[in-house]
């Protein structure tokens, strides 16, 4: 879904004029351009900060150089790029079509054909990709587009040429998601090889959550989650029979066990058709009185949504995992404690809140979201956005609910009707999402990521940025003043959080 423009996003990158925004990543902002013929382009341009950057522009020239030779076969294809451009930019087809993760997300799983064709799509793709000598190091749902043509694998802009790993990328950078992320690219030793075979795990992560609607290997957190690939087997319960080995094989622990994307291929193509399976069943109707712009059909519960507990799936031993985002530019420690263990203290994790916190991240106790960097708390009305206050009401009372790695944030305090309220992005046409009270359903509006900032606030307590995944990081307006969801990536955070307790529920 494209958005209009705002006032420092270029009008035209070389020959290309740029009409609207489609996205934001790690490296770069995403727009929807037009070629001097016309035709419709996903125009990539690298971030500011990033043009200036000799290091970065090497690796960006050798990425352009390989993915102009990955062959259009269930990908976007390349179509242009100025390495020397400033800033510069790459140009790919423009695929019209929503996300596997938006799909799942809000009409439920895959099943049958369409889930055995979307496995061949993916393993087309993959061989395609890794037949030129890149690994893609980013598939996942996000990154797989439904086309009216069929699958269509995007995001060739972080993938890395074989030979240009070790020279480009320090061995302490990450690309990825967690929930997708090959063991190897998760232990600690940093000098081992990442290769083709971490693309091949992922896409039974992505074939695993198609036909799920989870991952494999999920967990509260995405320390959790880490742990739980590197030590435990993956759960493929709904996977349906005809794809369920080779989703198996594709997890494989040891990377030399898994299949090649072009053995992946062969065997997609050579067995047999699943039998047709029973549809989803229709959403339910959307609550009365709810925003009509602004919310979406909740996806399938998880067959399992462990609760947060001071163990977690932590327990017996002491891990220490390492992790180094590149996307988000930060660090992940987790140390996981024995159970007999009464006083461990709490562990910052850099990709979510620690599961030994006071209650509040496990549900059980009331929390104030204190923005740290105006001194307020948030507060939510029965009607209008959510406001900066002074924390004494009872709209400023919020319970954290996990779902998955994620959580939907719960007001305390139900509408006029005793409905429960939760957190929501109502969404805005012409500039940013406002946070608005709606039901507590799952839906993407409603899911947000919590994610440790690094810092603290006046008295000592952590802090966080509070996102949503599908629309952007929760924002602060001085001159507005007034809260606000918005993507990043050429804007920086204007506001954390730190979570204050107000006892239990």
């Amino acid at each position: 879904m494209s958005r209009p423009l705002l006032p420092g996003d270029p009008r035209r990158l070389g020959r290309y004029a740029i009409h609207a925004r489609l996205g934001q990543g790690g490296m770069g902002t995403v727009y929807l351009g037009a070629a001097p013929d016309g035709r419709e382009v996903a125009v990539k341009m690298v971030r500011p900060e990033f043009a200036h950057d000799q290091e970065f522009r090497g690796r960006f020239r050798s990425e352009v150089n390989r993915a102009q030779q990955v062959p259009p076969f269930s990908t976007a294809e390349v179509l242009d790029a100025d390495p020397d451009h400033d800033p510069p930019y790459l140009v790919v087809e423009y695929v019209d079509g929503p996300s596997l993760a938006s799909v799942v997300r809000e009409q439920g799983p895959l099943a049958g054909a369409a889930l055995h064709s979307l496995a061949v799509g993916i393993a087309t793709a993959l061989t395609a990709i890794h037949g030129a000598g890149v690994i893609h190091r980013d598939l996942k749902p996000a990154n797989v587009l439904l086309a009216r043509g069929g699958v269509k694998v995007i995001d060739f802009g972080i993938a890395r040429p074989l030979e240009a790993t070790s020279r480009h990328t320090a061995v302490d950078q990450m690309i990825g998601t967690v929930a997708y992320m090959a063991p190897e690219r998760l232990e600690p030793d940093a000098g081992r090889a990442i290769g083709f075979p971490a693309d091949v795990f992922a896409f039974g992560a992505v074939i695993a959550y198609a036909a799920t609607g989870r991952t494999p290997f999920a967990a509260d957190s995405a320390p959790a989650t880490a742990v739980r690939i590197l030590t435990g087997a993956p759960d493929l319960t709904g996977v349906p029979g005809s794809l369920r080995d080779l989703v198996g094989r594709t997890l494989a622990r040891n990377p030399a066990d898994r299949p090649t994307a072009r053995e992946l291929l062969d065997a997609l193509l050579a067995g047999p058709q699943p039998v047709a399976e029973p549809p989803v069943p229709p959403a339910p109707p959307r609550p009365a009185g709810e925003p009509p712009e602004a919310w979406h059909t909740p996806p399938p519960a998880p067959a399992t949504r462990p609760r947060r507990t001071g163990r977690g799936a932590l327990v017996a031993a002491t891990v220490l995992l390492a992790l180094a985002v590149l996307g988000g530019g930060v660090a992940l420690f987790l140390t996981a404690r024995a159970p007999s263990d009464p006083v461990a203290q709490p562990v910052p994790v850099s990709a979510g809140p620690s599961a030994d916190a006071d209650g509040i991240f496990v549900g059980t106790r009331r929390t104030l979201l204190h923005m740290a960097d105006i001194d307020r708390d948030l507060a939510l009305p029965a009607t209008g956005p959510a406001r900066a206050s002074d924390g004494t009401g009872p709209d400023a009372l919020f319970v954290l609910e996990s779902y998955g790695v994620d959580y939907v944030i719960k007001a305390v305090r139900p509408d006029d009707q005793g409905r429960e309220r939760c957190l929501g992005v109502k969404i805005n046409p012409d500039g940013p999402g406002s946070l608005v009270a709606t039901a507590c359903a799952f839906t993407k509006a409603t899911i947000f990521s919590i994610n440790a900032a690094d810092g603290h606030d006046d008295k000592g307590r952590p802090t966080y940025t509070i996102a949503n995944e599908a629309y952007g990081l929760v924002q602060w307006s001085e001159q507005r003043r007034a809260v606000y969801v918005e993507e990043t990536g050429d804007f920086p955070n204007t506001l954390t959080f730190s979570f204050v307790d107000r006892g239990p529920l």
